[in-house]
């Protein structure tokens, strides 16, 4: 993301200089590549970047995929402690309520303990 090319030819170039990786999704928007994530979303595309901008800042992830329906992201500095990672799970389960009522887990507890606490890569998807 510091500040390489992505060709979209003959849109033009997407990144010419370095953003942050919580803007991806707003960059891709004003290109028209976000139509099939829109759709999925249960909240505005300005909401998606206001959150990750939030994770970004208090846990360090970064976009490391994103999809007409899914979102991943690696993170620098996943909460550390069961209380901190409930919290964190209530976020995801706002965030994308899918992600843990289909997952095996199916308890903001147990996706506390499996996908939070200590975990260097957080994935979201929509139905």
């Amino acid at each position: 993301m510091g500040g390489e090319v992505i060709d979209l030819a003959p849109r033009g170039h997407l990144l010419d200089r370095p953003h942050r990786a919580a803007d991806v999704p707003a960059l891709l928007d004003a290109h028209g590549l976000t139509d099939h994530l829109r759709g999925h979303l249960l909240f505005g595309l300005p909401d998606l970047v206001t959150v990750l901008r939030s994770w970004e800042q208090r846990f360090g992830t970064r976009v490391i995929g994103l999809a007409h329906d899914r979102v991943t992201l690696s993170v620098a500095a996943p909460p550390r402690t069961p209380a901190e990672a409930e919290h964190v799970a209530a976020e995801h389960f706002a965030f994308s309520s899918d992600t843990i009522v289909q997952d095996d887990a199916e308890t903001l507890s147990a996706h506390a303990a499996d996908q939070v606490l200590n975990s260097e890569v957080w994935s979201f998807w929509w139905d």
